[in-house]
């Protein structure tokens, strides 16, 4: 049975997303902080909720922006969330930080004056979005092009590589909802907590071999 580490660095909704992946069958999931399980972990989830100045701050004490880099090159790798926010080169959240930098680009607030077609948009970005799938992906499989997807989030992704950009979403502002590279790929989005479509990407995640 393929093993399924969900890094624990104190910072996400862990139980939820292990309890998902449990329920698609992708395997033993374990949540854990131990270097030596995570590197020896079939598959690899990267989640994290919260301010990115705190998440980059225990990341980096527990040497885990080292061992992000390491095991998302040769296995596949999911971050969702913020946990898909610290894999970019930088935040603006908390006056800026400086995130773990394997996808180029910036996270960026969505601003306290947020509006489109004359009326005020709320911040955070709460709820359902529509995700266009700019480039096809193994993880769309069985998913149809504007599915739905549950969002919390104030800051979004401004990729510079517009090729990692395999989803995008729009609320005010057009933002990256789902990067890609190589064995990496990661979400803005709670698959968790985002129903039929949510849990297929999951089960996509769980037999995908890494190769795109």
């Amino acid at each position: 049975m393929q093993t399924v580490a969900v890094i624990d660095y104190g910072m996400g909704n862990l139980h939820s997303v292990a309890k998902a992946l449990e329920h698609v069958g992708a395997g033993k999931v374990l949540i854990t902080s131990d270097a030596n399980v995570i590197r020896e972990a079939d598959r690899v989830v990267f989640p994290g909720v919260g301010a990115i100045r705190d998440c980059m701050a225990e990341i980096r004490r527990l040497g885990f922006d080292s061992l992000v880099r390491e095991v998302s090159q040769d296995r596949p790798f999911l971050g969702i969330c913020v946990g898909m926010q610290a894999l970019l080169d930088s935040s603006e959240e908390n006056d800026g930080v400086d995130c773990i930098g394997l996808f180029p680009g910036a996270v960026k607030f969505f601003g306290k004056d947020l509006h489109e077609d004359g009326e005020h948009l709320k911040v955070p970005h709460m709820g359902w979005n529509e995700v266009k799938q700019n480039i096809s992906h193994p993880l769309w499989h069985d998913i149809p092009d504007l599915a739905r997807f549950y969002f919390v989030h104030s800051y979004y992704i401004a990729a510079a590589n517009a090729r990692q950009v395999v989803g995008s979403g729009h609320y005010g502002v057009d933002f990256a909802a789902a990067l890609a590279d190589g064995s990496r790929f990661a979400v803005q989005f709670h698959p968790e907590k985002s129903h039929t479509h949510g849990l297929q990407l999951l089960q996509n995640f769980a037999a995908w071999d890494g190769r795109w």
